[in-house]
């Protein structure tokens, strides 16, 4: 990873402990530590097992780097090729000789540490890194793309390398994968695997009822303008004369606070959108399980894991029709509508307000089998286990296991 843990790498936490339980040895690297407060203790504990490449590294990295030239020239010149031929789409030259120097230390650090491959977590820096320290004679790698922000700027991201280097690659869902084709090459596309994050399903248990005065719904995500917050005020004051008791809770800090906090004076629902902040993860789900429905009025995403969590607990969501969602969120479990349309918002929780009680149980029983038969931790466990051995050259498995079951 770039950065882990973090309040939001919940599910690589998951997928981790997912891999140990196979039998997995798995050792956590990361480029830095997160700046921000840990609030889960099983993250605190997760980053006293990481090793930091970058965070107070820089003499380690310098000496790697003097070492490299002496013991591996040859493979240090292959990555300084490659590190120039990303230069070409990256354009910036301090953090390419970042990369390469992290490179080093962690080619050198892994065969110390007996490493055979490395599956790396978003497609940016941490598998830069990978792809160097691979090309320089280091461990084969993988990585998992999630999106949106990977997608920005698709031929500068330097996909078409990073893919003809490595041993597979992950999509997380349909529009995953499909961004992807078109920057791979042809004779790669069979490295495109579909894997979709997984949970530990017997951690959540199924909420069945919901009372009807209860409207109550639960916003988790980072406060930024990616997330959309900032309309839910509006939309609150719009319902508040036909759901008088209606609640909005949002769990999660960021660079847009200050913002909701504005639009929520702006719009008076003081009473009626509450602002948590960060929580641990065992109080959101707790959040979750006693509200009517999740929200997330996004404008970007990837297939974000509380929709997931809350489709587990059996609560419905009310979304946003943008990349892997829709391939979850249908109106068998939620409502969705078109990012940023105010109107279609409002009647999206007005909906999910009046539904029924059974339909709301309808819902969240869909809702739970889509999870429990697309999202299972377990699952997506023994699909990376069965692609590292097959990236090893192991002979027990003849191909690769596929992970897309609908």
């Amino acid at each position: 990873m770039n950065t882990y843990p973090m309040t939001s790498t919940t599910f690589i936490r998951q997928e981790i402990e997912a891999l140990e339980e196979t039998g997995v040895e798995v050792q956590r690297y990361a480029v830095r530590r997160w700046s921000g407060t840990l609030v889960d203790i099983r993250d605190v504990a997760e980053a006293e097992r990481t090793r930091y490449l970058l965070t107070e590294n820089v003499r380690n990295l310098i000496l790697a780097t003097i070492k490299e030239l002496f013991i591996n020239p040859r493979g240090f010149c292959r990555g300084c090729i490659l590190g120039v031929r990303l230069l070409l789409s990256h354009g910036q030259f301090v953090k390419l000789v970042a990369y390469v120097m992290q490179a080093v230390f962690f080619r050198q650090l892994a065969r110390v540490k007996c490493v055979d491959h490395v599956h790396t977590h978003f497609s940016t820096n941490a598998t830069v890194v990978a792809m160097l320290s691979r090309v320089m004679g280091g461990p084969s790698y993988s990585f998992t793309v999630h999106g949106p922000d990977e997608f920005d700027g698709l031929e500068r991201n330097g996909f078409g390398l990073k893919i003809s280097h490595a041993s597979f690659v992950i999509a997380i869902s349909d529009y995953c994968k499909n961004q992807l084709l078109g920057f791979t090459p042809d004779d790669q596309r069979g490295k495109l695997l579909i894997a979709r994050c997984g949970l530990r399903i017997d951690e959540f248990e199924f909420k069945g009822n919901v009372v009807a005065d209860n409207h109550t719904l639960v916003c988790v995500g980072r406060l930024c303008p990616q997330k959309g917050q900032i309309l839910i005020a509006a939309a609150v004051a719009a319902l508040r004369p036909e759901f008088p008791n209606l609640k909005v809770m949002l769990v999660g800090d960021g660079e847009s606070r200050r913002d909701v906090e504005a639009s929520i004076e702006k719009y008076d629902v003081r009473d009626m959108v509450q602002i948590r902040g960060w929580l641990p993860n065992p109080e959101v789900l707790a959040m979750v399980a006693a509200s009517r429905a999740l929200l997330l009025p996004s404008y970007s995403e990837g297939l974000p894991i509380v929709i997931m969590e809350a489709l587990a607990l059996g609560r419905p969501v009310i979304s946003t029709t943008i990349a892997g969602i829709p391939e979850l969120v249908d109106d068998t479990c939620g409502w969705l509508f078109p990012p940023g349309d105010s109107s279609a918002l409002i009647a999206s929780m007005r909906a999910a307000l009046r539904c029924s009680e059974s339909e709301l149980v309808c819902k969240g029983k869909k809702g739970r089998e889509r999870v429990e038969r697309l999202h299972d931790r377990r699952q997506l466990a023994h699909f990376l286990h069965h692609n590292f051995k097959i990236a090893l050259g192991s002979p027990t498995f003849p191909g690769k296991l596929g992970f897309d079951h609908r």
